[in-house]
């Protein structure tokens, strides 16, 4: 049976809403981790036979298949296409999908997939707003659909909404979300005092570590913060940040390493993507961790590290109470509370991260999962070699 390899992994530290990378073209990101990447793995760009990349908000700056941009924006060859890929904030972990289909399909050999995101400068969900106005639309993806409200009705449809329905759903209160938060950042900034994340990241300027964590947060700091929905818990200090960042990895054939004289560092042991409430919309990671483990016979026993995706503490909170995982092995370095969640590109950097820390810790098996917009969640598992 095919193989599909990571041969290398990088990203850029992930910068704050109006931090050091708010500023720096979208594709300029991109392009920073595809000519790390390309250097670090020694091999020949031409080779390449495709860039997919994930990203959300596809206009302005991030419009025009932002990856075959960033691919020439890094100054690499132009007979390398690029793909851009849009499953929300799952959107580069379906990139690597993609790429690893491709390479076990046998109809590629060299595929990088990644993603880049500048939420500064295009805020979440501006695509929608901006595209529906001239038109003289309903502003969203759902506004008008019959179809739509004769299923769903008129509830709304965000994840605002969808964070609180699990917090209620799983019996999760305020305390508990601000105790995981707080923990998110202390781990976080354990990892970045450690030098936990220097392999991984490219420094990009003067940015050379992530900008999240707040080392000065409390739980009283917390407490003082007025819930997004109008009578909720849902809270800033519990949800991920607004972040600009990039990320990129080199997925490859048996015939790739040989022919390249590539070193894998890991493989694609599986790899699915299942659908759930679209309203609730957060808590798909629940169905598809189940759904993953159950293809591939495992269970949570034979998983070293779990990485997933701190959309909001309750996401994560739900989860854990659903599979019974172990918290020591989830997100141990912290998460997108902490860290930030530059949306297009979160999928990558969080497999990255992944990828280093088995790594580090001796580890044979990791799975992410991370909830998505229409109520998806993507999952895969990884084997260090």
């Amino acid at each position: 049976m095919p193989e599909a390899y990571i041969v290398d992994a990088v990203r850029t530290p992930v910068g704050r809403r109006k931090g050091g990378l708010s500023a720096v073209h979208p594709a300029d990101l991109g392009a920073h981790v595809l000519k790390a990447l390309i250097e670090r793995a020694g091999v020949d760009p031409a080779a390449v036979e495709d860039v997919v990349f994930g990203c959300l908000d596809t206009v302005g700056p991030q419009a025009g298949d932002i990856a075959r941009t960033a691919w020439l924006a890094a100054g690499l060859p132009e007979e390398v296409p690029g793909v851009t890929v849009d499953r929300q904030c799952g959107s580069s972990q379906q990139a690597v999908h993609f790429a690893a289909q491709g390479v076990l399909s046998g109809t590629q050999d060299l595929v990088i997939a990644g993603g880049t995101q500048n939420m500064s400068m295009i805020p979440i969900a501006f695509a929608s707003r901006q595209a529906a106005e001239p038109l003289g639309l309903d502003e969203g993806p759902y506004a008008g659909s019959a179809g739509w409200r004769a299923r769903y009705g008129d509830a709304p449809v965000n994840q605002f909404h969808g964070a609180q329905l699990i917090a209620q759903k799983w019996g999760i209160t305020r305390q508990d979300m601000e105790e995981f938060a707080l923990r998110s950042h202390r781990k976080a900034i354990r990892a970045i005092d450690e030098g936990r994340f220097a392999r991984e990241t490219v420094a990009y300027g003067d940015v050379s570590v992530d900008e999240g964590p707040r080392r000065d947060t409390t739980l009283e700091k917390m407490a003082t913060l007025k819930p997004v929905v109008e009578g909720g818990t849902i809270t800033a200090a519990v949800s991920s940040q607004v972040s600009d960042g990039a990320a990129a990895m080199l997925i490859a054939s048996e015939r790739a390493v040989r022919e390249h004289g590539l070193r894998p560092r890991a493989r694609i042991h599986h790899l699915s993507v299942r659908g759930e409430d679209p309203i609730r919309m957060l808590s798909a990671p629940i169905p598809a961790t189940a759904y993953a483990l159950k293809k591939t016979g495992m269970s949570l026993a034979d998983i070293d590290l779990v990485e997933i995706n701190e959309a909001f503490a309750p996401v994560v909170l739900a989860w854990l109470k659903e599979t019974g995982a172990d918290p020591e092995r989830v997100n141990v370095n912290g998460g997108a509370i902490a860290l930030g969640h530059p949306l297009g590109a979160t999928g990558v950097k969080l497999m990255t991260t992944l990828l280093h820390e088995l790594e580090r810790t001796g580890g044979r098996f990791g799975l992410q999962t991370m909830c998505e917009g229409g109520g998806q969640a993507n999952v895969t598992i990884i084997e260090r070699l």
